[in-house]
């Protein structure tokens, strides 16, 4: 296969990832209401509902928290999209050095995420994308081993 080619089967799926964390941050900043983007693996993991949980005096406050929280997990994971687009657009994984760090943060990464995702939200709707991720490494890993310095 046309070396050129092989090198782009390598970037180009880690800077999908990086702009589908990019995006999943932006749109959790923008959501009027993000514990809603994920509510079912949170009503199961809180055991009861938001609607019960607002309900409550002492809680009327917790829509502003969460909205808080949620904004702050949105702006890390903005960034943390935006750090692996620089890289990606620095490096172009274009040494096995670059792609050995990359390779083996995101593999760390997701392997924590599934292990809290089927511990904790088992019913969650971000699993989809989550397997999407692990297919853009797992493609991107294959290729890099195609390549020949």
């Amino acid at each position: 296969m046309n070396r050129h080619i092989v090198h782009n089967c390598v970037w180009f799926p880690i800077f999908l990832i990086g702009l589908a964390t990019l995006i999943l941050g932006l749109v959790w900043i923008c959501h009027p209401e993000p514990w809603l983007l994920d509510q079912a693996p949170n009503e199961v993991l809180i055991k009861t509902t938001f609607e019960n949980l607002f309900s409550s005096d002492i809680n009327k406050h917790l829509p502003t928290y969460l909205k808080v929280m949620y904004r702050f997990f949105g702006l890390w994971l903005g960034t943390i999209g935006l750090l692996i687009l620089s890289y990606v657009r620095v490096t172009k994984l274009g040494t096995n050095k670059a792609r050995s760090s990359i390779y083996s943060t995101l593999f760390i990464t997701l392997l924590f995420l599934y292990y809290l995702m089927y511990k904790y939200l088992y019913v969650s709707p971000l699993f989809p994308l989550l397997h999407s991720l692990a297919l853009l490494l797992t493609f991107s890993m294959y290729f890099s081993i195609q390549i020949k310095e």
